[in-house]
Formats: C-alpha cells, structure tokens, sequence
C-alpha cells in the first residue's frame, strides 16, 4: 500500500492515480478514500491526476488514540503534500474533508494550490454557538455520539437513510448501502467519535477569509444531514469570488446519488 507517516508517527494510507494536473480529495465522516472511487476514475481517464487519502483513524490509516481536531488534519494533508511534491494542487473536500482543506489553505497558504473544492462541507460552521444561533443545536450530536457508543453498526446503518436522501425518494442499490457500512466500520470507534466534536464545534469564519484561490461550492438543498442554508449557502459568501452549485432535491450523498453532475461539474471547474 502507499502510506507515509506524519510528524506524529501516523501512518496514513493514500491512493495516486493517473498523471497531470493533481486533484486531491478529502472524504466525508465517517467514510474514507473509497467514497472517491467513481469521481478519481472519471477525472484520471480525462488527464488528471487523482490523489485521495484515508484521514487518520479512517479506513487504512493508523488510529491513534488522539489528534482528531483541525489543526492537525490539516498539517497531515501539508505533510501529504509536501510528501507528493504536489504543485497547481486543486483541493476537493466533502463534508467534514471540506474543514481540512479549508483549514490547510489557512494554516499553510495556498502557494501549492490552484483551486478549491467545497461539497455539502460544514464551513463556515456546523453546530449552535452564541453568536451563529442558525447552526445545529448540541443535542443531535450528542444524540449522534451515543448512538455509535450504544451499536456503532446499526446507527451508521440507519444513518444511511437521511445520508443518501432515501428517506425522501432517493434509490440506491443495496450494493452502495453495504459499501457504505463497510467503509465506515473500517474506522476507530475513538476515532468516528471525537471527529463529532471537531467538526460540530470548529469555527471556520476565519479560514473563510483566508481562502485566495478559485472556489466551487456544491451544495444539495435536500441535504439532512449538512442544511445548506447554514452552511453552503452562507461560506458562498464568506470566500471572496466563490462560485456556488446547489443541486435541486439532492441529499447530503450526492457524490454517489448525483455522481455523474459532479464529475462533469468538477472536470469543468479544472477545466476552466
């Protein structure tokens, strides 16, 4: 496997596909690398090169028992791409990986990056603070914490459901939902647990601010899971020159559910 280890000494798996211009992905909770399989074929047949990680805890990265807040998410991704040699980078990030690309560019500049990529991400901010009343209140992701301390298995499995908007109509094969529990149970109980907190209570409004290159935000508007309207729809604002996508009925799992308008919005972003 192609792993590299970071300053810390986790070990963290990434997969590099194809040659060109580089597009990193950072996955969504509580998924990993694979949930990029369709979109790095559908870029790498085109001309890309197509690099996705799993986040340390996920998947085939070590699970150390601690470092699951921003800042060092962030420093991981510089230390992957230091380790690449990544230049003209374009940083795509889904959900919760929308906090770690945003976070690198504020931490560590955008010298290395062409463009950025912000999918049903939770910046600016996800949950409830005094001065952002609009975000998420506590209680769900306390709720979302004992329900994956109580059967881990079948709360993933039942998250399913608002995840991919099937619940409200959306299909997706059985073969995805298996996939989907699969892939999440690959990760640390500590791990899946703790990112709750990182991405509920992170407050991106400064990195918004930060963030210099080209921006696409995609956004479903039937999204359960990451409201558009509190996320999206306000970081759309906050980057200067961001331009913003929102996907009509589309759920939170629109990478799978709306693949292909991904793929072909994300090879006109690169190719723009």
């Amino acid at each position: 496997m192609s792993t590299f280890f970071t300053q810390d000494g986790t070990e963290i798996y990434y997969k590099d596909w194809g040659s060109g211009q580089p597009v990193l992905f950072s996955h969504g909770w509580p998924l990993d690398a694979d949930m990029w399989e369709y979109q790095m074929e559908y870029l790498s047949s085109r001309g890309y090169r197509t690099i996705a990680y799993d986040r340390r805890g996920f998947g085939r990265s070590d699970q150390p028992w601690n470092g699951y807040v921003y800042d060092t998410f962030a420093d991981d991704l510089a230390q992957l791409i230091a380790h690449l040699d990544l230049r003209e980078v374009t940083l795509v990030g889904f959900s919760m990986g929308g906090g770690d690309v945003s976070r690198y560019i504020a931490r560590h500049g955008s010298e290395r990056v062409a463009g950025l990529v912000l999918l049903g991400a939770v910046t600016p901010m996800f949950g409830k603070k005094p001065d952002y009343p609009e975000g998420v209140d506590k209680s769900v992701f306390d709720g979302i914490k004992s329900g994956l301390l109580k059967d881990r298995a079948q709360f993933i499995a039942d998250f399913a459901s608002p995840f991919y908007g099937t619940n409200r109509g959306q299909q997706v094969s059985t073969g995805v939902l298996t996939q989907t529990l699969n892939i999440a149970l690959l990760a640390s109980l500590k791990g899946t647990v703790d990112c709750i907190t990182a991405f509920s209570e992170t407050d991106f409004r400064p990195d918004m601010a930060a963030i210099d290159v080209p921006t696409l935000i995609i956004h479903g508007d039937a999204d359960q899971i990451v409201p558009f309207e509190t996320t999206g729809k306000v970081a759309a604002k906050l980057i200067r020159g961001a331009e913003l996508k929102v996907y009509p009925d589309a759920p939170h799992g629109f990478p799978t559910t709306h693949a292909q308008d991904l793929n072909e919005d994300l090879l006109a972003f690169l190719n723009r």
